[in-house]
């Protein structure tokens, strides 16, 4: 009867495992096919995004994304993750990040209990020794998760903000890339069933070291043009009206051009785009935009660089161009 149940499950498990395999071989098979799966999931690849997708699943590299903060990096690895119905895995970088909070670290409350229950049945050293470090007491940090899963698919892993850990990191984050395999003293060398599809991000703030960046596929991910954040909105806040979301992207457009601390990005055009549907408003005026400027700017100083007649100048052309594109249509 448990072999029958086995079987069974082994069965069900390869045609899981199949059914997934299909769907991966048909959302990859080319990059207008990506575009359009992106698409579903309301994100807006440009070509290069899907190419590079692409490229890296048929080359079976990881991707390395750059760019400013708020482009759209990370939400890259989570539409993938959604789109080929896989598990998402991220792993946050921070300054002193190390192996042992990327891998693994050892439950020790449960080997102690383990331990005490061992010395109460009179189990001996070497078998107490033996029992408290079995994958049982492993926890499993996300690269170890990453390596060791058994899903039916590949998981996505997403290495967020790497340029914010430190360079030894980066090195031996380097290694694991390289074999996809991990070796614990105490159990051995683990390695990955299936290769997890992974994309890495930064945001510039120092360089990535080019041995890394060799290993990768790469792609710098600049602000989105007029028309494309145009259809990012329309597709993301689809109850704000036409004429207010030009105005949004003529607007962004034109700060952009502007010297600030911190450039808006994609992000911070939506939250405004959102925050604008919630206050019903069918046309920027000055007082909107000042009120609003909080959904924009993140630094006091660039918030009050904004007011004035900066802010003037600006709305000044983002309703001259909108007259001027009115007209030509």
């Amino acid at each position: 009867m448990i072999n029958v149940i086995a079987l069974a499950s082994l069965s069900f498990r390869w045609r899981l495992s199949h059914d997934f395999a299909k769907r991966w071989q048909r959302v990859l098979r080319s990059i207008e096919k990506i575009q359009q799966a992106m698409a579903k999931q309301k994100y807006i690849a440009d070509r290069a995004m899907a190419t590079t997708v692409f490229l890296a699943n048929a080359l079976k590299k990881p991707i390395l994304l750059e760019g400013e903060a708020g482009v759209g990096k990370t939400e890259v690895a989570k539409v993938m993750a959604q789109m080929l119905r896989t598990r998402l895995i991220r792993l946050q970088c921070y300054e002193g990040l190390d192996a042992n909070h990327a891998l693994y670290e050892w439950n020790y409350p449960k080997q102690i209990l383990r331990i005490k229950l061992e010395e109460a049945t009179h189990g001996s050293k070497d078998e107490v020794g033996k029992a408290i470090f079995g994958e049982e007491f492993l926890v499993k940090r996300p690269l170890l998760d990453a390596i060791t899963s058994d899903s039916a698919t590949a998981p996505i892993l997403l290495i967020d903000e790497i340029d914010r850990a430190d360079e030894e990191f980066e090195a031996f984050l380097l290694e694991v890339l390289s074999d996809f395999q991990i070796t614990i003293p105490e159990i051995g060398t683990l390695k990955a069933k299936q290769t997890p599809f992974v994309v890495l991000t930064s945001n510039r703030t120092r360089e990535i070291h080019d041995a890394l960046k060799r290993r990768c596929l790469y792609l710098w991910i600049s602000y989105p043009t007029f028309e494309r954040e145009y259809e990012i909105i329309r597709t993301k806040v689809p109850r704000l009206g036409e004429r207010l979301t030009a105005q949004i992207c003529r607007f962004m457009q034109e700060v952009r051009q502007l010297d600030f601390y911190k450039r808006p990005g994609v992000a911070e055009t939506l939250d405004w785009a959102s925050a604008l549907v919630a206050l019903t408003k069918e046309s920027l005026d000055r007082q909107t935009v000042e009120e609003t400027l909080g959904c924009i700017f993140k630094y006091n100083e660039d918030v009050e660089r904004m007011r004035g007649k900066q802010l003037d100048a600006v709305l000044t052309t983002t309703h001259g161009q909108q007259i001027t594109m009115a007209l030509s249509s």
